[in-house]
């Protein structure tokens, strides 16, 4: 039985619903995190996931995003994003806010003969650390040092990663809403009970998506970074 991974879908309700497409026939599902901050469509998403998590196909995780949006957290963040957060606070439902509140920093589950630990950043700072793929492979190795599961799946870079560390790995399935390795199709992945690991883009309403920012009075530059994927 495989499990799809998809991670910061950002409020991007038109990157969510292409990758749910190809994925609606797996049965479990597990999200890194970042269901909302940047798009148009917080309510949206929110509710979408919240409807899968409660027929139990969805597993996940809270981000830096949900965090700041939730709990009024947004220092730190850059001027775009803070704007966007200040925004979603605004918008979302008082269910959809508890929602994001209740969402664990940290989730679990075995798959074949491995065992996966799910976080958004790192487990050395589970919402805000930035593990990418280019860093050495001494910080990733420290990195696993604090968790006794097999391998790691993280989120948060949103640039897709499979690094391999003495027979341990670390997994990112790339950004469903905001690609940023210049591919602005939205990203996700499937792991596999013998352990592969396989990475996928799908083309979704980019237009829809960045006129849905700009009529929402969000900056502009939030909607002409989907078109480059930066």
């Amino acid at each position: 039985m495989p499990i799809a991974l998809i991670s910061d879908i950002h409020s991007n309700y038109e990157a969510l619903r292409a990758v749910w497409k190809e994925i609606k026939d797996i049965e479990k599902v597990a999200c890194m995190g970042d269901l909302v901050g940047y798009g148009a469509s917080p309510n949206e998403v929110v509710e979408f996931i919240k409807r899968e998590m409660e027929k139990g196909k969805v597993l996940c995780v809270r981000g830096n995003h949900d965090n700041a949006v939730a709990f009024g957290a947004d220092w730190g963040f850059n001027p775009y994003a803070r704007y966007a957060i200040r925004w979603q606070q605004r918008v979302l439902t008082v269910e959809n806010l508890e929602f994001l509140r209740r969402l664990p920093v940290r989730q679990f589950f075995k798959l074949g003969n491995r065992s996966y630990h799910v976080i958004h950043g790192s487990p050395r700072a589970p919402l805000d650390e930035y593990l990418f793929p280019w860093l050495p492979d001494s910080e990733f190795e420290d990195c696993l040092r604090y968790i006794r599961e097999d391998d790691l799946i993280v989120g948060h870079t949103h640039v897709p990663m499979l690094k391999e560390i003495k027979g341990r790995r670390v997994i990112n399935p790339g950004s469903v809403g905001q690609p940023r390795d210049g591919d602005w199709r939205a990203s996700y992945a499937i792991l596999y009970e013998n352990g592969k690991i396989e990475f996928f883009r799908v083309e979704y309403d980019v237009e829809k998506a960045a006129e849905k920012i700009l009529k929402a009075g969000l900056p502009e530059f939030l909607a002409l970074r989907l078109f480059e994927g930066l």
